[in-house]
């Protein structure tokens, strides 16, 4: 199988152009770098199909070709890829007018609360589900349980266990 030089260079330039487009933080770039990423890959698939030929439709031949037919393999992927990359840009560019409408900014910035969790002490009196009736030294359970609200909030689940 011989492959040909010119295409896996444009492959290997549209996949890294992808990856360094996807590393930035704006949503516009990301959307570009998929399609790239996508589009080089699409391109990968086809150089590995094989040497071109006939269609791959039985009993059909080309004077060209003859016989040799065309590996419908990497066309059917290639479609399949298609299909899945148009649906991925469809859900990004809809990310994107959402990001725009709320902010007018195509800047992916950090989260705040991300960074406030991640700050958080590992202590057991610090997670966030940690209980009002807890030791807030151990993070033990103390004898007072879950003790929580009036009483009257467990009253209908207790005459509903009864019945």
């Amino acid at each position: 199988m011989e492959a040909n030089l010119f295409l896996l260079l444009a492959a290997g330039t549209l996949i890294a152009a992808g990856v360094y487009l996807m590393l930035d933080r704006a949503m516009t770039k990301i959307l570009l770098g998929t399609l790239l990423l996508g589009n080089g890959a699409n391109l990968l698939i086809l150089l590995s199909g094989g040497r071109s030929g006939s269609p791959p439709i039985d009993g059909r031949e080309s004077q060209q070709y003859g016989e040799q037919i065309a590996d419908p393999l990497s066309q059917g992927m290639i479609l399949t890829a298609i299909v899945i990359s148009m649906a991925m840009t469809g859900f990004i560019l809809t990310l994107a007018y959402r990001q725009y409408r709320y902010r007018t900014d195509d800047v992916i910035e950090d989260d705040i609360e991300d960074a406030a969790v991640a700050a958080r002490p590992t202590t057991a009196s610090a997670q966030p589900d940690h209980d009002a009736s807890d030791d807030p030294d151990t993070g033990r359970a103390t004898p007072k349980g879950d003790a929580f609200g009036p009483e009257s909030f467990e009253e209908p689940v207790k005459g509903a266990a009864n019945e």
